[in-house]
């Protein structure tokens, strides 16, 4: 099978170290193009570099567009054409939709969110397909998907949650632990390292637990916080005054997930 990557940007680049690295593709069956054509010479031994989109378009069975909102309405209209008939399109972008797409290209057409934990084969990719995919084109993508960690099928409507659940939650758990970090060093002569380091095992460990056990984080909490004792004042102070960040968080990043959505339907209204 034949892998198409339009844009080697940070996600293209990712997608394609990650496909050879796995064996699921080589030199003869990666195609991978890009606007600027200097950034394609690290990938030119591992990979077939094509002059143009059109020309990894003609050549792959799965095609991944890794390009920005703004220039993917452009790219799917140049691409359109030179399509294999039965090849299926991956958009790597949650805010432009599928019947955006499908005015362009009514095809076969999915999309995907990868995290940046595929890095250690460890992302929660989230897919979603549309009603052209039939399923044995799930099964192909989702084989050559899992190579970097679990595969998450979720429909169209709920790719934003997932997305602030898998896709940007790394950022979101990596800020609170730096405030937590930080608010922790005011209280202690150790250094800086060693407080992020000893955080990080222990919040590595607690999710290892969690999934292996099976456990849930409420019970998490009453085997550490007994009654009466030093963790459960801290989890009060938790429960009660997070929530409300929690809140402002999630509405902040939809509010502006809708606004990105509400950007890319006129980028793609434009010139009907």
């Amino acid at each position: 099978m034949n892998i198409g990557i339009i844009g080697y940007g940070s996600m293209g680049k990712m997608l394609a170290q990650k496909f050879l690295e796995s064996g699921r593709t080589s030199k003869n069956t990666l195609f991978v193009s890009n606007r600027t054509k200097e950034r394609l010479n690290e990938i030119a031994t591992k990979a077939t570099v094509c002059n143009t989109n059109s020309e990894a378009a003609k050549n792959a069975d799965i095609l991944f567009v890794c390009v920005r909102p703004c220039d993917l309405k452009n790219v799917v209209t140049e691409i359109n054409g030179s399509l294999k008939k039965d090849a299926l399109l991956v958009s790597l972008n949650g805010s432009v939709t599928f019947e955006m797409l499908e005015k362009i290209a009514p095809r076969k057409i999915a999309k995907v969110i990868p995290s940046v934990t595929a890095e250690i084969n460890r992302s929660q990719t989230l897919v979603s397909y549309n009603n052209f995919v039939r399923t044995e084109d799930k099964i192909s993508l989702e084989e050559i998907l899992s190579c970097m960690g679990n595969v998450i099928v979720l429909p169209e409507n709920e790719i934003g949650m997932g997305s602030e659940l898998v896709s940007c939650m790394p950022g979101f758990i990596a800020s609170m632990f730096d405030v937590v970090c930080k608010s922790a060093k005011k209280h202690t002569s150790l250094p800086d390292e060693q407080i992020i380091k000893m955080v990080l095992n222990t919040v590595s460990a607690t999710g290892d637990l969690m999934i292996q056990k099976g456990l849930s984080f409420e019970e998490v909490v009453a085997r550490v916080a007994t009654k009466g004792g030093i963790t459960e004042e801290g989890s009060k102070i938790i429960y009660s005054q997070f929530p409300a960040t929690a809140d402002a968080m999630f509405q902040k990043t939809l509010d502006k997930r809708k606004q990105t959505a509400e950007n890319a339907a006129k980028a793609f209204s434009t010139g009907d």
